[in-house]
């Protein structure tokens, strides 16, 4: 079991796959050392441990940061719930900007290759990780995909994240912009019940605006609420079955993209 966000099974270590769809090899990646096993340890055991876990990861996510730097490759980490749409977002953002911008995306998913075949379909080069009993994304995991996928230099990475609004938060990926989706169905009280995924957030979008007429969710309580968590945090809200609001997100995209990406 992982001492740091309590993924996984005591008897059955996490299994990482990364497979490119389009040679449906996998990649075997050994992921033993960022999980352990409780065998009733005391609690300053387990906290020691959590530490050099997220010390070991920290150090090997600003080693991506520094190689995806030196490429002029922005990647960016969009984590939410399952359901949001990140996937359905991905999709478009991909066919909207691929004519300009060379892209490739990273897939996170516990199991099945179900998201990185839709994200193929639009042309775009894809792998797939996944976690087997893993809730998150960490930075060893996207060094491997990253050595998989070969991305181009000046081109931009998107890393869509195992669904869970906890554990996600815990572990850099070494990316330049952390991205939280929710959908309007979710309700406007999800950044006070998730605070740590919300704190880390460079960029809120609101997905799904399109049901704002059928759903109880008040956008100016749930800014209300990031901002309590995050208070410089920008907020977009946006539909990705219907594109409206999108630009948004393209904006933030190419402004980030105009930004150094800082080695912290």
């Amino acid at each position: 079991m992982c001492s740091t966000c309590g993924c996984g099974k005591v008897d059955e270590p996490t299994e990482v796959r990364l497979t490119a769809p389009d040679a449906r090899v996998p990649h075997q990646h050994d992921h033993s050392h960022t999980h352990a096993h409780s065998h009733g340890h005391a609690a300053p055991e387990t906290v020691t441990l959590e530490q050099k876990i997220l010390a070991k990861n920290d150090q090997l996510a600003e080693e991506n940061r520094t190689w995806l730097a030196d490429r002029g490759i922005a990647a960016f980490n969009l984590m939410s719930s399952p359901g949001s749409g990140k996937t359905t977002l991905l999709e478009r953002t991909l066919r909207d900007l691929q004519a300009s911008t060379p892209v490739s995306v990273i897939e996170g998913d516990q199991e099945t290759l179900l998201d990185a075949d839709r994200i193929r379909a639009t042309g775009c080069a894809v792998v797939q990780v996944n976690t087997g009993s893993g809730c998150h994304l960490d930075a060893e995991m996207i060094r491997g995909a990253v050595e998989t996928l070969g991305p181009v230099n000046d081109s931009v990475v998107f890393v869509e994240n195992v669904g869970n609004l906890v554990c996600p938060a815990l572990f850099d990926l070494g990316e330049q912009g952390k991205v939280v989706l929710i959908s309007v169905t979710e309700g406007d009280d999800k950044p006070l019940k998730y605070p740590h995924i919300f704190a880390v957030a460079d960029l809120l979008i609101v997905n799904k605006t399109d049901l704002l007429p059928y759903v109880d969710f008040d956008p100016e309580s749930f800014e209300q609420n990031a901002r309590s968590v995050n208070p410089t945090v920008r907020v977009v809200y946006l539909s990705a079955t219907s594109g409206k609001g999108i630009e948004h997100w393209y904006g933030w995209i190419a402004d980030r993209r105009r930004e150094p990406i800082v080695r912290r």
